[in-house]
């Protein structure tokens, strides 16, 4: 299953490839949409890919991993060529749920594929890559931007297209990994699956944490670092070499693997939810760029180490064929949270930017405190910890 994982890199790269990710924040302002319509949109987003977590998971286990992959990067290429031509919040809010529809057909695919077509164990070091390519393509689009996008938004758009393209290609070349089942007997195993995680009170605990992390470094890293750095007098070609110097700190989570192996799982979640917390903090209290920047950077350094790390505890607690369904209910219950932190992010962004960074670094203590329960009760009960993790 080689060829897999390495299409399945290649598609990390070249998705990660978002020409206008340095302004993602100004682009949507340049078309008329406000900060708190950006963080609406983004809720909304959330809330539709809630409904369709579920039904995407059943339709996936029935129909096929590559099926599912396929249709997700072909919506993708569309979704992307309808941001180009947006302007005002109802173009924009399509391409959202054209992104929700997306986002919930690749929920546990993407990992699926991975987890099954790699060797047992070799599974966070797959994830840390996989992400890390996608971070790579970042970094590769920001470069780009610059030297030659500047301020033509427009032919970011446009060179982004051209990338989802490729990737939309390169998925056609997948090998499907799982046999397709019975619609009747996959209904029941959904149902099931959705009893068992709900009666799990600790993986809700887990899943809440990951929320808050990874909500906190989403909403800051890409929507209201913008913000800060114009507080902080910055130039557009000065953030677009931030945006690169972030982009590549996240190529950090290809040692996820190795640094969760090194420094255990409690001290990890220590390091990865107090960093971000510490972040989030010196973000409210500065109003100086080389703060501000370091900060940004120590956010970014934090959630993606902690990326690999979560999903890996995730698929080794499944204990299903219909891996997608288990991590589609996973997701719907992330995205419930993010949906509300997100408004919530963005009604106080519109009124004081310092106190967003505040309630992220309130979040992120708060994650602490469930991933610290969940880690104790595992700690407590060794033979319940899922096989191979650190």
């Amino acid at each position: 299953m080689k060829k897999n994982i390495d299409l399945m890199y290649a598609i990390a790269l070249l998705q990660g490839m978002v020409f206008y990710g340095p302004v993602a924040t100004l682009y949507r302002q340049a078309q008329g949409v406000s900060v708190f319509e950006i963080t609406l949109i983004e809720s909304i987003s959330l809330l539709l890919c809630l409904l369709l977590e579920i039904p995407w998971g059943v339709v996936a286990d029935k129909i096929g991993y590559r099926r599912t992959m396929v249709f997700c990067c072909m919506l993708y290429l569309v979704s992307k060529i309808v941001f180009w031509q947006a302007s005002g919040f109802w173009g924009f809010l399509l391409e959202r749920v054209m992104l929700s529809v997306i986002m919930a057909g690749l929920s546990g695919v993407d990992t699926s594929i991975l987890y099954l077509s790699c060797e047992q164990g070799k599974s966070q070091r797959v994830f840390g890559i996989y992400d890390g390519l996608l971070t790579a393509g970042l970094l590769i689009a920001s470069v780009v931007f610059s030297v030659f996008i500047g301020d033509n938004y427009r032919l970011a758009g446009g060179l982004t297209v051209i990338s989802y393209a490729l990737a939309a290609l390169c998925s056609l070349g997948l090998t499907e990994v799982k046999a397709e089942r019975s619609g009747a007997f996959c209904l029941e195993e959904s149902k099931a699956v959705f009893r068992r995680i709900f009666r799990d009170k600790y993986l809700l605990l887990f899943l809440a944490a990951v929320a808050f992390l990874s909500e906190t470094h989403q909403t800051i890293t890409v929507f209201l670092n913008q913000l800060q750095y114009v507080k902080c007098g910055l130039s557009a070609p000065a953030m677009g070499y931030i945006y690169t110097a972030v982009t590549l700190a996240g190529l950090v989570g290809v040692y996820s693997a190795r640094f969760t192996g090194k420094t255990g799982m409690g001290r990890s979640g220590l390091l990865f939810f107090g960093g971000a917390s510490a972040a989030c903090l010196v973000l409210a209290l500065t109003h100086q760029a080389a703060l501000s920047v370091g900060s940004i950077l120590m956010l970014r350094i934090a959630a993606s180490l902690f990326q690999p790390f979560q999903l890996e505890l995730q698929n080794r607690q499944i204990r299903t064929q219909n891996r997608a369904t288990a991590l589609s209910v996973n997701a719907m219950i992330t995205d419930s949270i993010g949906a509300g932190t997100n408004l919530l992010f963005g009604a106080l962004a519109q009124r004081s930017l310092p106190g967003a960074f505040l309630f992220g670094g309130g979040l992120c203590l708060a994650g602490l405190l469930l991933f610290s329960v969940w880690y104790g009760r595992w700690k407590q009960h060794p033979g319940t910890m899922p096989e191979g993790t650190p």
